[in-house]
């Protein structure tokens, strides 16, 4: 496999969700609420059955508070507002939503992404929600809630000759760009894993720090395509029209890998956030924050704790 390095890791056949991702993302570029006020949150009672799920011995890093670590890497899942410091999206909405579930205040802690591993095993934060898939690997040491469908996207220039990428044999050759150390990248390496084995060439990937710098790369074609979450590309490729959809993959190609509420392996807590989830869900407030972010196409029917994730790839 041929891998450039340049900074510090089946197939879903739904071309209408991918369509209605780009529709609603060029209709509310410029309507999202990127205020630090957030008027237009939304907020929840507290639900009597997720609060007697919390563990007895649950100890909060603050009492009375859900202290969640999330990382504002894009919009519309997570990103700054205007005040350049708090944090608003749908992560940061539904993290408010959980905590008034639980009867809690909600503390947000921003952080780097490839951060939350150790500063939720350290003890830091009591939850991490950011934009997480479920993994096999990743349930040896965390739990998992899950509350969003995992969707990624391949994007490429607007001109591009590239109409469609939708399996191994697509990217073969190709340059691609995605986050290090993120299911995505796994994918791609088990990707080039079947070409190597069906004797094609492996795709070239380059790693860049931010999306920002993912998404220039494809416009200055230092990469073909860039294969990241669906949604924030999705709200990108609307607001300036350089980049285009070419492609989706669930994050779990071809099994589940659901985005998840991690936290502490054996803590008791993911009973209780599953629970608040599908409180959220019963109670139509997760649907009507999905909706406010544009990412209704990404609604689960249930929350479930640990379910199956992506499973580890052969090296």
């Amino acid at each position: 496999m041929a891998f450039l390095r340049s900074t510090p890791v089946a197939w879903f056949a739904r071309g209408l969700v991918a369509l209605a991702l780009i529709t609603g993302a060029a209709q509310a570029a410029d309507k999202f609420d990127f205020s630090p006020e957030q008027p237009g949150r939304l907020r929840t009672a507290k639900d009597a059955e997720a609060v007697k799920a919390i563990p007895a011995d649950f100890k909060f890093v603050k009492p009375g508070v859900l202290t969640v670590a999330i990382a504002p890497f894009a919009p519309p899942i997570s990103t700054y507002a205007t005040d350049a410091r708090t944090v608003v999206g749908f992560d940061a909405d539904f993290a408010l939503l959980v905590a008034d579930t639980l009867g809690l205040k909600l503390e947000l802690l921003p952080i780097a992404w490839a951060d939350w591993p150790l500063g939720l095993s350290s003890g830091k934060y009591d939850a991490v929600i950011s934009n997480v898939g479920v993994t096999e690997q990743r349930k040896e040491k965390f739990d998992f809630s899950t509350y969003r469908l995992g969707l990624h996207g391949f994007y490429v220039k607007a001109d591009s000759a590239i109409q469609s990428i939708k399996e191994p044999k697509d990217i073969a050759g190709l340059k691609l760009t995605t986050g290090a150390g993120t299911n995505q990248e796994r994918i791609l390496l088990e990707w080039n894993r079947q070409n190597a084995a069906a004797g094609l060439k492996p795709a070239i990937i380059q790693y860049y720090d931010d999306d920002v710098t993912r998404t220039l790369a494809v416009v200055t074609q230092r990469v073909e395509a860039n294969f990241n979450p669906n949604a924030p590309q999705a709200y990108e490729a609307a607001k300036n029209g350089q980049i285009r959809l070419v492609g989706t993959v669930n994050a779990g190609w071809p099994l589940k890998s659901d985005v998840a509420i991690a936290t502490r392996k054996g803590s008791g807590l993911a009973v209780a956030l599953t629970a608040a989830t599908n409180q959220l869900i019963r109670n139509g407030s997760y649907a009507k924050t999905l909706a406010r972010w544009s990412l209704a196409e990404e609604a689960l029917p249930k929350s479930e704790t640990n379910p199956p994730g992506l499973p580890k790839f052969a090296p």
